[in-house]
Protein backbone atom coordinates (compact mmCIF):
# COMPACT_ATOMS: atom_id res chain seq x y z
CA UNK A 1 0.00 0.00 0.00
CA UNK A 2 1.45 3.38 -0.96
CA UNK A 3 1.98 6.18 1.54
CA UNK A 4 -0.86 8.65 2.05
CA UNK A 5 -1.27 11.73 4.22
CA UNK A 6 -2.61 9.85 7.24
CA UNK A 7 -0.20 6.93 6.97
CA UNK A 8 1.33 7.47 10.42
CA UNK A 9 -2.11 7.79 11.97
CA UNK A 10 -3.23 4.58 10.28
CA UNK A 11 -0.24 2.72 11.70
CA UNK A 12 -1.17 4.01 15.16
CA UNK A 13 -4.75 2.80 14.69
CA UNK A 14 -3.59 -0.63 13.53
CA UNK A 15 -1.23 -0.97 16.47
CA UNK A 16 -4.04 -0.07 18.85
CA UNK A 17 -6.25 -2.74 17.28
CA UNK A 18 -3.46 -5.33 17.63
CA UNK A 19 -3.03 -4.51 21.31
CA UNK A 20 -6.77 -4.64 21.96
CA UNK A 21 -7.09 -8.01 20.22
CA UNK A 22 -4.18 -9.57 22.09
CA UNK A 23 -3.42 -11.84 19.13
CA UNK A 24 0.28 -11.09 19.12
CA UNK A 25 2.23 -9.03 16.62
CA UNK A 26 0.80 -8.74 13.11
CA UNK A 27 4.26 -9.70 11.84
CA UNK A 28 3.23 -13.30 12.54
CA UNK A 29 -0.36 -13.11 11.28
CA UNK A 30 -1.31 -15.52 8.50
CA UNK A 31 -4.33 -15.65 6.21
CA UNK A 32 -6.79 -17.11 8.69
CA UNK A 33 -5.99 -14.49 11.32
CA UNK A 34 -7.18 -11.89 8.82
CA UNK A 35 -10.30 -13.98 8.17
CA UNK A 36 -10.98 -14.07 11.92
CA UNK A 37 -10.35 -10.32 12.11
CA UNK A 38 -12.77 -9.73 9.23
CA UNK A 39 -15.48 -11.62 11.09
CA UNK A 40 -14.71 -9.83 14.36
CA UNK A 41 -14.99 -6.43 12.67
CA UNK A 42 -18.25 -7.50 11.01
CA UNK A 43 -19.73 -8.59 14.33
CA UNK A 44 -18.58 -5.39 16.08
CA UNK A 45 -19.44 -2.80 13.42
CA UNK A 46 -21.93 -4.55 11.07
CA UNK A 47 -19.55 -3.58 8.24
CA UNK A 48 -17.65 -6.22 6.30
CA UNK A 49 -14.01 -5.60 5.43
CA UNK A 50 -12.72 -8.55 3.45
CA UNK A 51 -9.57 -10.41 4.57
CA UNK A 52 -7.92 -9.18 1.36
CA UNK A 53 -8.65 -5.56 2.25
CA UNK A 54 -7.28 -6.07 5.75
CA UNK A 55 -4.10 -7.66 4.42
CA UNK A 56 -3.61 -4.66 2.14
CA UNK A 57 -4.10 -2.23 5.01
CA UNK A 58 -1.62 -4.16 7.18
CA UNK A 59 0.89 -4.17 4.32
CA UNK A 60 0.87 -7.93 3.74
CA UNK A 61 0.21 -7.51 0.01
CA UNK A 62 1.19 -4.67 -2.30
CA UNK A 63 -1.55 -2.28 -3.38
CA UNK A 64 -1.38 0.91 -5.38
CA UNK A 65 -4.22 2.86 -3.77
CA UNK A 66 -4.84 4.45 -0.39
CA UNK A 67 -7.52 2.92 1.86
CA UNK A 68 -11.01 4.30 1.33
CA UNK A 69 -12.68 6.49 3.92
CA UNK A 70 -15.15 3.66 4.53
CA UNK A 71 -12.26 1.36 5.46
CA UNK A 72 -10.71 4.02 7.71
CA UNK A 73 -14.05 4.73 9.43
CA UNK A 74 -14.63 1.02 10.04
CA UNK A 75 -11.17 0.45 11.50
CA UNK A 76 -11.60 3.47 13.76
CA UNK A 77 -15.00 2.21 14.93
CA UNK A 78 -13.52 -1.20 15.68
CA UNK A 79 -10.79 0.53 17.72
CA UNK A 80 -13.46 2.24 19.81
CA UNK A 81 -13.99 5.60 18.07
CA UNK A 82 -16.99 7.07 16.26
CA UNK A 83 -15.19 7.36 12.93
CA UNK A 84 -11.80 8.20 11.40
CA UNK A 85 -12.13 11.91 12.17
CA UNK A 86 -12.90 11.09 15.80
CA UNK A 87 -9.78 8.90 15.93
CA UNK A 88 -7.65 11.70 14.45
CA UNK A 89 -8.91 14.11 17.10
CA UNK A 90 -8.67 11.73 20.07
CA UNK A 91 -5.86 9.37 19.03
CA UNK A 92 -3.43 8.08 21.66
CA UNK A 93 0.22 9.15 21.47
CA UNK A 94 2.43 7.42 18.90
CA UNK A 95 4.18 4.39 20.35
CA UNK A 96 6.96 2.24 19.08
CA UNK A 97 5.77 -1.15 17.96
CA UNK A 98 7.25 -3.71 20.29
CA UNK A 99 9.90 -5.95 18.84
CA UNK A 100 8.87 -9.58 18.69
CA UNK A 101 10.83 -12.64 17.80
CA UNK A 102 10.09 -13.82 14.29
CA UNK A 103 8.61 -17.26 14.08
CA UNK A 104 8.54 -19.91 11.40
CA UNK A 105 5.26 -20.18 9.49
CA UNK A 106 5.09 -23.81 8.57
CA UNK A 107 3.54 -25.28 5.45
CA UNK A 108 0.07 -26.73 5.44
CA UNK A 109 -1.39 -23.86 7.43
CA UNK A 110 -4.31 -23.44 5.01
CA UNK A 111 -5.39 -26.98 5.75
CA UNK A 112 -5.41 -26.21 9.44
CA UNK A 113 -7.15 -22.91 8.79
CA UNK A 114 -10.16 -24.64 7.27
CA UNK A 115 -10.27 -27.00 10.21
CA UNK A 116 -10.33 -24.40 12.95
CA UNK A 117 -12.90 -22.20 11.25
CA UNK A 118 -15.14 -25.22 11.04
CA UNK A 119 -14.45 -26.61 14.45
CA UNK A 120 -14.75 -23.49 16.55
CA UNK A 121 -12.19 -21.82 18.79
CA UNK A 122 -10.26 -22.12 22.00
CA UNK A 123 -10.06 -19.21 24.40
CA UNK A 124 -8.07 -18.03 27.41
CA UNK A 125 -4.71 -19.29 26.16
CA UNK A 126 -1.39 -17.49 26.34
CA UNK A 127 -0.50 -15.88 23.01
CA UNK A 128 3.26 -15.96 22.44
CA UNK A 129 5.68 -16.50 19.60
CA UNK A 130 7.18 -19.95 19.48
CA UNK A 131 10.42 -19.12 17.68
CA UNK A 132 12.48 -21.07 15.22
CA UNK A 133 13.69 -24.59 15.81
CA UNK A 134 17.35 -24.44 16.87
CA UNK A 135 18.30 -28.02 17.55
CA UNK A 136 17.10 -31.53 18.38
CA UNK A 137 14.87 -31.76 21.49
CA UNK A 138 15.10 -34.17 24.39
CA UNK A 139 14.32 -37.86 23.94
CA UNK A 140 10.53 -38.05 23.30
CA UNK A 141 10.33 -41.49 24.92
CA UNK A 142 11.18 -39.91 28.28
CA UNK A 143 8.52 -37.20 28.02
CA UNK A 144 4.92 -37.49 29.24
CA UNK A 145 2.10 -35.54 27.59
CA UNK A 146 -1.57 -36.48 28.12
CA UNK A 147 -4.87 -34.74 28.82
CA UNK A 148 -8.37 -35.26 30.14
CA UNK A 149 -11.44 -33.06 30.77
CA UNK A 150 -11.98 -31.50 34.17
CA UNK A 151 -15.75 -31.31 33.63
CA UNK A 152 -18.42 -32.71 31.31
CA UNK A 153 -20.24 -30.69 28.69
CA UNK A 154 -19.29 -27.25 27.39
CA UNK A 155 -17.35 -25.14 28.12
CA UNK A 156 -14.87 -27.93 28.67
CA UNK A 157 -11.68 -27.36 30.65
CA UNK A 158 -8.84 -29.66 29.68
CA UNK A 159 -6.07 -30.61 32.10
CA UNK A 160 -2.71 -31.49 30.58
CA UNK A 161 -0.45 -33.79 32.60
CA UNK A 162 3.23 -33.30 31.86
CA UNK A 163 6.50 -35.08 32.52
CA UNK A 164 9.22 -32.83 31.11
CA UNK A 165 12.07 -35.05 32.23
CA UNK A 166 15.30 -34.32 30.40
CA UNK A 167 14.12 -31.04 28.87
CA UNK A 168 16.66 -28.28 29.49
CA UNK A 169 15.11 -25.44 27.56
CA UNK A 170 13.30 -22.17 28.17
CA UNK A 171 11.21 -22.65 25.02
CA UNK A 172 8.50 -25.17 26.00
CA UNK A 173 4.93 -24.75 24.83
CA UNK A 174 1.63 -26.56 24.41
CA UNK A 175 0.04 -25.74 21.06
CA UNK A 176 -3.55 -26.83 21.56
CA UNK A 177 -4.71 -26.45 17.98
CA UNK A 178 -3.77 -25.11 14.56
CA UNK A 179 -2.88 -21.52 15.46
CA UNK A 180 0.84 -21.41 16.16
CA UNK A 181 0.54 -18.10 18.03
CA UNK A 182 -2.04 -19.34 20.53
CA UNK A 183 -0.12 -21.49 22.96
CA UNK A 184 0.47 -22.18 26.64
CA UNK A 185 4.00 -21.39 27.78
CA UNK A 186 5.47 -23.92 30.20
CA UNK A 187 8.25 -23.75 32.76
CA UNK A 188 10.93 -26.38 33.04
CA UNK A 189 9.65 -29.07 35.37
CA UNK A 190 6.02 -27.93 35.18
CA UNK A 191 3.63 -30.81 35.87
CA UNK A 192 0.23 -29.53 34.70
CA UNK A 193 -1.45 -26.89 32.53
CA UNK A 194 -5.05 -26.15 31.54
CA UNK A 195 -7.05 -24.67 28.66
CA UNK A 196 -10.73 -24.00 27.93
CA UNK A 197 -12.69 -25.18 24.89
CA UNK A 198 -15.95 -23.38 24.12
CA UNK A 199 -17.07 -25.48 21.13
CA UNK A 200 -17.09 -29.18 20.32
CA UNK A 201 -14.54 -30.26 17.75
CA UNK A 202 -11.54 -32.37 16.81
CA UNK A 203 -8.17 -30.92 17.74
CA UNK A 204 -4.51 -31.95 17.72
CA UNK A 205 -2.51 -30.91 20.81
CA UNK A 206 1.26 -30.63 20.45
CA UNK A 207 4.11 -30.33 22.93
CA UNK A 208 6.82 -28.12 21.43
CA UNK A 209 10.42 -27.84 22.62
CA UNK A 210 12.63 -25.30 20.85
CA UNK A 211 10.11 -25.28 18.01
CA UNK A 212 10.15 -29.09 17.59
CA UNK A 213 7.06 -31.25 18.07
CA UNK A 214 8.12 -33.88 20.60
CA UNK A 215 4.69 -35.26 21.53
CA UNK A 216 1.15 -34.88 20.19
CA UNK A 217 -2.27 -36.40 20.66
CA UNK A 218 -5.87 -35.89 19.54
CA UNK A 219 -8.50 -34.02 21.54
CA UNK A 220 -12.02 -34.99 20.53
CA UNK A 221 -14.65 -32.91 22.29
CA UNK A 222 -18.09 -34.34 21.54
CA UNK A 223 -21.34 -32.43 21.47
CA UNK A 224 -23.34 -35.23 23.12
CA UNK A 225 -25.89 -35.42 20.31
CA UNK A 226 -27.24 -32.27 18.69
CA UNK A 227 -26.26 -29.04 20.43
CA UNK A 228 -27.22 -25.49 19.46
CA UNK A 229 -25.33 -22.29 20.19
CA UNK A 230 -25.82 -18.57 19.83
CA UNK A 231 -22.28 -17.50 19.09
CA UNK A 232 -21.66 -14.73 21.59
CA UNK A 233 -18.00 -13.95 22.29
CA UNK A 234 -16.04 -15.18 24.08
CA UNK A 235 -18.62 -17.57 25.57
CA UNK A 236 -21.52 -18.80 23.40
CA UNK A 237 -25.00 -19.51 24.70
CA UNK A 238 -25.72 -23.26 24.72
CA UNK A 239 -29.10 -24.86 23.98
CA UNK A 240 -29.14 -28.64 24.58
CA UNK A 241 -30.70 -31.07 22.14
CA UNK A 242 -33.81 -31.72 24.25
CA UNK A 243 -34.83 -28.07 23.76
CA UNK A 244 -34.53 -28.10 19.96
CA UNK A 245 -37.95 -29.55 19.15
CA UNK A 246 -39.25 -33.00 18.22
CA UNK A 247 -39.38 -32.34 14.47
CA UNK A 248 -37.01 -29.98 12.70
CA UNK A 249 -34.05 -28.67 14.65
CA UNK A 250 -35.05 -25.15 15.68
CA UNK A 251 -34.17 -22.73 18.44
CA UNK A 252 -36.68 -22.13 21.26
CA UNK A 253 -39.03 -19.19 20.77
CA UNK A 254 -37.43 -17.21 23.59
CA UNK A 255 -34.02 -17.59 21.93
CA UNK A 256 -35.42 -16.36 18.61
CA UNK A 257 -36.81 -13.29 20.38
CA UNK A 258 -33.42 -12.77 22.00
CA UNK A 259 -31.69 -12.87 18.60
CA UNK A 260 -34.27 -10.52 17.09
CA UNK A 261 -33.44 -7.99 19.80
CA UNK A 262 -29.70 -7.96 19.09
CA UNK A 263 -28.31 -4.83 17.48
CA UNK A 264 -25.14 -6.47 16.13
CA UNK A 265 -24.84 -9.47 13.77
CA UNK A 266 -24.60 -12.86 15.47
CA UNK A 267 -24.46 -16.40 14.20
CA UNK A 268 -26.28 -19.36 15.68
CA UNK A 269 -25.59 -22.97 14.87
CA UNK A 270 -26.43 -26.63 15.29
CA UNK A 271 -23.53 -28.97 16.07
CA UNK A 272 -23.19 -32.74 15.92
CA UNK A 273 -19.63 -33.71 16.83
CA UNK A 274 -19.36 -37.38 17.70
CA UNK A 275 -17.57 -40.59 16.83
CA UNK A 276 -18.63 -41.01 13.19
CA UNK A 277 -15.19 -42.15 12.06
CA UNK A 278 -16.38 -45.29 10.31
CA UNK A 279 -17.28 -42.84 7.55
CA UNK A 280 -14.53 -41.44 5.32
CA UNK A 281 -14.82 -37.66 5.10
CA UNK A 282 -13.45 -37.95 1.54
CA UNK A 283 -16.15 -40.40 0.35
CA UNK A 284 -19.67 -39.64 1.52
CA UNK A 285 -22.76 -37.61 0.67
CA UNK A 286 -24.79 -35.28 2.85
CA UNK A 287 -28.31 -34.05 2.15
CA UNK A 288 -29.79 -31.38 4.39
CA UNK A 289 -32.95 -29.28 4.15
CA UNK A 290 -32.51 -25.87 5.77
CA UNK A 291 -34.42 -22.62 6.14
CA UNK A 292 -33.68 -19.20 7.60
CA UNK A 293 -36.06 -18.20 10.39
CA UNK A 294 -34.72 -14.68 11.05
CA UNK A 295 -34.08 -12.39 8.09
CA UNK A 296 -34.44 -8.88 9.48
CA UNK A 297 -31.92 -6.05 9.98
CA UNK A 298 -28.37 -7.43 9.86
CA UNK A 299 -29.54 -10.94 8.84
CA UNK A 300 -31.06 -9.88 5.51
CA UNK A 301 -28.42 -11.85 3.55
CA UNK A 302 -29.78 -15.17 4.93
CA UNK A 303 -26.24 -16.53 5.18
CA UNK A 304 -25.99 -20.28 5.84
CA UNK A 305 -22.81 -22.30 6.25
CA UNK A 306 -22.75 -26.10 6.03
CA UNK A 307 -19.58 -27.47 7.62
CA UNK A 308 -18.13 -30.97 7.53
CA UNK A 309 -15.50 -31.74 10.17
CA UNK A 310 -12.86 -34.34 9.39
CA UNK A 311 -10.00 -35.63 11.50
CA UNK A 312 -7.52 -33.99 9.11
CA UNK A 313 -9.45 -31.09 7.62
CA UNK A 314 -12.82 -29.55 6.94
CA UNK A 315 -15.31 -28.37 4.33
CA UNK A 316 -17.18 -25.06 4.57
CA UNK A 317 -19.92 -24.45 2.00
CA UNK A 318 -21.74 -21.09 2.34
CA UNK A 319 -25.01 -19.89 0.84
CA UNK A 320 -26.83 -16.54 0.85
CA UNK A 321 -29.38 -14.62 -1.15
CA UNK A 322 -27.98 -13.80 -4.63
CA UNK A 323 -27.24 -10.18 -3.76
CA UNK A 324 -24.81 -11.16 -0.99
CA UNK A 325 -22.68 -13.83 -2.69
CA UNK A 326 -19.73 -11.43 -2.89
CA UNK A 327 -19.29 -11.89 0.86
CA UNK A 328 -19.19 -15.70 0.70
CA UNK A 329 -16.09 -17.83 1.16
CA UNK A 330 -15.89 -21.54 0.31
CA UNK A 331 -13.15 -23.77 1.72
CA UNK A 332 -12.18 -27.40 1.20
CA UNK A 333 -8.99 -28.04 3.14
CA UNK A 334 -6.20 -26.22 1.32
CA UNK A 335 -8.56 -24.71 -1.27
CA UNK A 336 -10.13 -21.35 -0.42
CA UNK A 337 -12.44 -19.45 -2.81
CA UNK A 338 -13.53 -15.91 -1.98
CA UNK A 339 -16.66 -14.41 -3.49
CA UNK A 340 -14.62 -11.24 -3.99
CA UNK A 341 -12.35 -13.03 -6.47
CA UNK A 342 -14.42 -15.97 -7.77
CA UNK A 343 -17.91 -16.39 -9.20
CA UNK A 344 -19.91 -18.00 -6.38
CA UNK A 345 -23.27 -16.87 -7.74
CA UNK A 346 -24.36 -20.52 -7.97
CA UNK A 347 -24.48 -20.50 -4.16
CA UNK A 348 -27.05 -17.70 -4.09
CA UNK A 349 -30.65 -18.61 -3.23
CA UNK A 350 -33.61 -17.45 -1.16
CA UNK A 351 -33.80 -19.54 2.03
CA UNK A 352 -37.01 -18.05 3.42
CA UNK A 353 -38.55 -21.46 2.69
CA UNK A 354 -36.83 -24.86 3.03
CA UNK A 355 -34.18 -25.62 0.39
CA UNK A 356 -32.38 -28.92 -0.02
CA UNK A 357 -28.58 -28.90 -0.17
CA UNK A 358 -26.54 -31.93 -1.17
CA UNK A 359 -22.77 -32.26 -0.79
CA UNK A 360 -21.09 -35.24 -2.48
CA UNK A 361 -17.40 -35.97 -1.96
CA UNK A 362 -15.50 -38.55 -4.00
CA UNK A 363 -12.09 -38.73 -5.69
CA UNK A 364 -10.99 -35.50 -3.96
CA UNK A 365 -13.79 -33.52 -5.56
CA UNK A 366 -16.65 -31.74 -3.82
CA UNK A 367 -19.89 -31.49 -5.80
CA UNK A 368 -22.66 -29.19 -4.59
CA UNK A 369 -26.34 -29.57 -5.47
CA UNK A 370 -29.27 -27.28 -4.65
CA UNK A 371 -32.81 -28.65 -4.85
CA UNK A 372 -31.55 -31.58 -6.91
CA UNK A 373 -29.66 -29.46 -9.44
CA UNK A 374 -25.86 -29.53 -9.72
CA UNK A 375 -24.52 -26.00 -9.13
CA UNK A 376 -20.80 -26.09 -8.28
CA UNK A 377 -17.72 -28.29 -7.87
CA UNK A 378 -14.19 -27.86 -6.59
CA UNK A 379 -11.18 -30.19 -6.49
CA UNK A 380 -8.81 -30.50 -3.55
CA UNK A 381 -5.64 -32.48 -2.78
CA UNK A 382 -5.21 -32.87 0.99
CA UNK A 383 -7.28 -35.65 2.63
CA UNK A 384 -10.06 -34.81 5.07
CA UNK A 385 -9.51 -37.97 7.08
CA UNK A 386 -12.44 -39.60 8.84
CA UNK A 387 -15.73 -37.91 9.63
CA UNK A 388 -15.75 -36.22 13.03
CA UNK A 389 -18.88 -34.09 12.90
CA UNK A 390 -21.23 -31.66 11.21
CA UNK A 391 -22.04 -28.04 11.88
CA UNK A 392 -24.75 -25.85 10.33
CA UNK A 393 -24.52 -22.12 11.02
CA UNK A 394 -27.01 -19.34 10.32
CA UNK A 395 -26.52 -15.60 10.36
CA UNK A 396 -29.35 -14.88 12.77
CA UNK A 397 -31.30 -18.12 13.10
CA UNK A 398 -32.56 -21.03 11.04
CA UNK A 399 -34.04 -24.51 11.03
CA UNK A 400 -32.79 -27.92 9.91
CA UNK A 401 -35.80 -29.83 8.57
CA UNK A 402 -33.97 -33.03 7.67
CA UNK A 403 -30.47 -34.40 7.40
CA UNK A 404 -29.38 -37.57 5.63
CA UNK A 405 -25.80 -38.83 5.58
CA UNK A 406 -24.57 -41.75 3.46
CA UNK A 407 -21.20 -43.49 3.54
CA UNK A 408 -19.12 -44.52 0.51
CA UNK A 409 -21.31 -47.59 -0.09
CA UNK A 410 -24.52 -45.57 0.08
CA UNK A 411 -25.49 -46.91 3.51
CA UNK A 412 -27.37 -44.41 5.71
CA UNK A 413 -25.64 -43.13 8.84
CA UNK A 414 -28.79 -41.55 10.32
CA UNK A 415 -31.86 -43.53 11.26
CA UNK A 416 -34.59 -40.88 11.02
CA UNK A 417 -32.99 -38.01 9.19
CA UNK A 418 -31.38 -36.44 12.23
CA UNK A 419 -30.13 -39.08 14.68
CA UNK A 420 -27.10 -41.36 14.12
CA UNK A 421 -27.73 -45.06 13.73
CA UNK A 422 -26.50 -47.33 16.55
CA UNK A 423 -22.94 -48.45 15.98
CA UNK A 424 -21.74 -45.21 14.43
CA UNK A 425 -21.33 -43.50 17.79
CA UNK A 426 -19.27 -44.98 20.61
CA UNK A 427 -20.60 -42.52 23.17
CA UNK A 428 -23.85 -40.61 23.49
CA UNK A 429 -22.56 -38.34 26.25
CA UNK A 430 -20.64 -35.14 25.94
CA UNK A 431 -16.99 -35.58 26.70
CA UNK A 432 -13.45 -35.66 25.45
CA UNK A 433 -11.39 -38.44 23.92
CA UNK A 434 -7.62 -38.39 23.70
CA UNK A 435 -5.60 -40.59 21.37
CA UNK A 436 -2.01 -40.59 20.24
Amino acid sequence: MKEFSDDRLLKTCLLQIEEQLGWGSSDAWHNEVFSDLSEAIHVSTSILLSPTTLKRVWGKVSYGSSPSINTLNTLAQFAGYDNWLDFKNRRPPMRQKRIVEKRVVRGGILLAVATIVAMGGISQLSMVDIGSAIGPPANPDQIGFSSYPIAQGLPNSVLFDLDLKGIDSDSIYIQQYWDETKTIKLRRGQKQATGIYYYPGYFRAKLLVDGHIVKEHNLFIRSGGWLATVDYRPVPKYIPGDRLGDGPLRLPDETLLEIAGLEQPHYSGFHLVDDLRRVSADRFSLEVAVQNSYREKWAVCQTIKVLVLGTKGAVIVPFSIPGCVSDLGLMVNEVSLSGKEHDLSALGADFSSPRRIRLALQDRRLRIYLDGQFVFSVDYAEPLGELAGLRIRFLGAGEVHSLDLFDAEGAPVFEDGLNPLPGYSSSRGSGLETTD
